[in-house]
């Protein structure tokens, strides 16, 4: 019989990134667009300029009547200033991570036209070279809500007592989605298996968060991770 690990609340850690700290990565510069098109897009980007799209989270919302105002903006940013966020960052956490957007006049302009928070919600790459296209953002302002992926990161599978005993650790989901409000995103969620025994098993309901954040899933008794006596090939990650 399956088993779920005792004791979670130290074993379930997530890290979230205040407003004061997201200001302390890095505040991205842009510029807008004036034009738009693919080839207006591949000029930009043969200057060391990457594509960026910034509007309101509430334009993806498939009910007209619950989508807010748009504020979107076409605009592009240094492709050597987004290496540099995704290297200190690390990329997985990209995508939970806020950051202040700054839109100048033109390059190296004094000029402020726009600043706000904003949360990358895409990375469009080429599927051969593996270069940034397009990046998406939505704007992150004090007071509101948006849905974010969580990533979650798994640690201790070196000390846990079941991989010892020749079995197998079978991750599930690799990121949890939630209705965060902007000031209480968490970056990741940390789960310690390093205690974790044959049939042990961490389910999404153990996830210790914010109490203002709400776990967008249809059931909340779904596993995120399990342990299981032999190896199944090639596992895919349980949809929710």
């Amino acid at each position: 019989m399956s088993r779920m690990w005792r004791g979670l609340k130290t074993v379930v850690q997530t890290q979230t990134a205040s407003p004061a700290n997201s200001h302390h990565y890095h505040t991205i510069q842009a510029i807008p667009r004036e034009c738009t098109g693919s080839r207006v897009s591949s000029r930009d980007r043969a200057q060391g300029r990457i594509p960026v799209v910034v509007f309101s989270q509430g334009l993806l919302e498939k009910n007209p009547a619950n989508r807010s105002p748009s504020r979107k903006q076409l605009l592009t940013t240094e492709r050597k200033q987004i290496q540099t966020i995704l290297k200190s960052v690390q990329l997985p956490f990209f995508c939970s991570t806020a950051f202040q957007l700054q839109i100048r006049v033109g390059s190296g302009s004094s000029i402020l036209l726009e600043s706000g928070r904003v949360l990358p919600i895409k990375i469009h790459r080429n599927e051969e070279s593996g270069k940034i296209l397009n990046l998406v953002f939505v704007w992150a302002d004090e007071g509101t809500e948006l849905k974010v992926d969580v990533p979650v990161v798994f640690k201790g599978e070196k000390d846990c007592p079941a991989l010892k005993k020749g079995g197998y650790f079978y991750r599930i989901r690799t990121s949890l989605k939630f209705l965060c409000p902007v000031e209480h995103i968490p970056q990741k969620i940390e789960v310690d298996v390093s205690k974790l025994d044959i049939d042990d098993r961490v389910f999404m309901h153990d996830v210790e968060v914010h109490p203002s954040l709400k776990l967008l899933s249809k059931n909340e008794s779904m596993p995120i991770c399990k342990i299981v006596p032999t190896c199944f090939e090639n596992p895919e990650p349980m949809k929710v």
